[in-house]
């Protein structure tokens, strides 16, 4: 699959998911806003009934006192308190039976003055129960408001009307209330209500006092986000699952791209392999033809010669295949490490002068600079002095042709328990996007796929690998045309 193609199935799907997140979204907030606005509904319209009981208890309270004042006045109780209301049937029954013992069932005649007469009595008590309740309504518009607070809506008739009407309005919550004055001072509250919290639902106890002497009636509600969540928890389940897919849809194109990479890294290790293979075939192919020849077999020098080339190239194809077989095991952790003291500076100025040789036949020189006064490490010998060879072979073959090849080694101690080893050299440098993944196996910089250069990706990752193993670590500090830096650490053997 190409990866324009693989970026525009990534692309398409990241929006589709993306876009069903965002509506789930919307719709779990829409959700909430609606909520919180039947919420809001039903507390206003709570708290509207709890002002009206008590407006109600109001005018009650004014029609016994001035039945009360009539009572005194007459000096005898009257009947049919405006608390325990007489209905229609009862004033019919009771005026039939009044009729009735007004005319003692004696004629028509006496019985039609007797009606009249009854029904202007009950006119003069309808003028009369007019006129009271007039006065209680003016008594009620001039005195309410300067009763006090606590005697028209005291804390339990407010908890009481409060309870009863979130109850039938089908919300059973806890609750907290406070009564505040017109400069919003607390004149009482429960002992939950916290002040400096916000979202408290207001309502007047009643409307009808005047601007300066109103009080109004503060709730709040401490599980309303509660009560508000708990109508979207349906589409919690969904949110988790799409989330997971998004999830799930990452590592998927994660996965993706890395064996898109890793396929195009072994198409590269293939073609790298067959170019390294092809030239030792080749020449052994080429020696074994001259061994056909009378007069290279009649020649000792030459058949001597021959032989040499035929040796040469056939270990040069076995340290190929040892170096991929070995990668093999330490990916699958079967490698055998044999630790051992190994005094760097030792290994070092040996691998320097076997390698000094080498270095000459390009014109160039190396040098090593063994300053480290402890130097002993815990490692593997032949391992680490492998470590050193591919950085110095690849300092060879990544050299600059116009420039003559001028290698270093350094080591030097870093505090009291590490080593620093520095190998350094002029070539053609390393970018710096480069660096970041010179140590992963197969891979090998734009400038290393020439033919003139050869290898499989596999040193660096192999000498990464080593020195993991040992314990340590390893940098690189280049610059293009300027050569690269290879240091490093390890700790010393105590």
């Amino acid at each position: 699959m190409k990866k324009s193609t693989i970026w525009l199935l990534t692309i398409v799907m990241a929006l589709t998911l993306l876009g069903l997140l965002f509506v789930q979204i919307m719709y779990m907030e829409n959700m909430a806003q609606m909520r919180n606005q039947q919420f809001g509904e039903v507390v206003s319209r709570s708290m509207y009934g709890v002002s009206t009981s008590l407006e109600r208890d109001e005018t009650l309270h004014f029609l016994n006192q001035d039945i009360s004042s009539v009572e005194a006045s007459l000096g005898g109780p009257i009947t049919g308190r405006f608390d325990t209301p007489i209905t229609p049937a009862d004033t019919l029954m009771l005026n039939d039976e009044k009729i009735k013992r007004a005319d003692g069932g004696s004629n028509m005649q006496d019985f039609s003055e007797t009606y009249q007469t009854r029904q202007e009595i009950l006119r003069g008590q309808y003028i009369y129960q007019k006129g009271l309740l007039n006065e209680v309504i003016l008594n009620i518009l001039s005195q309410s408001s300067d009763r006090p607070i606590m005697e028209r809506a005291d804390s339990v008739a407010v908890r009481h009307y409060l309870s009863e009407e979130l109850e039938s309005n089908g919300l059973e919550l806890p609750f907290e209330f406070a009564v505040t004055n017109r400069n919003e001072q607390v004149v009482y509250k429960t002992a939950g209500y916290d002040e400096a919290k916000g979202g408290a639902y207001r309502q007047f106890l009643f409307p009808n006092d005047p601007v300066s002497k109103r009080h109004t009636l503060n709730v709040k509600f401490p599980t309303k986000h509660k009560y508000i969540l708990s109508s979207v928890k349906f589409m919690i389940p969904s949110f988790a699952f799409t989330l997971i897919l998004i999830v799930v849809f990452l590592y998927t194109i994660t996965l993706v791209f890395r064996q898109k990479r890793l396929s195009d890294i072994k198409n590269e290790f293939i073609n790298n392999m067959t170019h390294e293979f092809k030239t030792p075939i080749s020449t052994i192919s080429l020696a074994a033809q001259m061994l056909n020849d009378d007069s290279v077999t009649k020649s000792s020098s030459m058949l001597k010669r021959v032989s040499g080339i035929i040796g040469d190239e056939t270990k040069r194809l076995r340290f190929q295949v040892e170096k991929v077989l070995q990668m093999s095991m330490f990916d699958e952790k079967s490698a055998t490490i044999r630790l051992q003291d190994v005094d760097v500076n030792s290994v070092i100025s040996t691998v320097a002068n076997t390698y000094k040789i080498k270095v000459e036949k390009f014109g160039g020189s190396i040098a090593y600079h063994l300053d480290a006064e402890d130097s002993v490490i815990n490692v593997d010998e032949m391992h680490f002095t492998n470590v050193i060879y591919n950085l110095l072979d690849n300092a060879i073959k990544y050299r600059r042709e116009e420039v003559e090849p001028e290698l270093s080694i350094s080591t030097r101690n870093v505090g009291e328990e590490q080593l620093e080893i520095t190998i350094a050299d002029n070539g053609i440098g390393i970018k710096k996007d480069d660096q970041k993944r010179i140590f992963e196996k197969f891979y090998r910089v734009s400038t290393g796929n020439r033919h003139d250069v050869k290898g499989f990706g596999l040193g660096l990752a192999y000498v990464y690998k080593m020195i993991t193993l040992f314990h340590g670590s390893i940098r690189v500090e280049s610059e293009p045309g300027k050569g690269s830096r290879f240091v490093i650490t390890l700790p010393l053997y105590k």
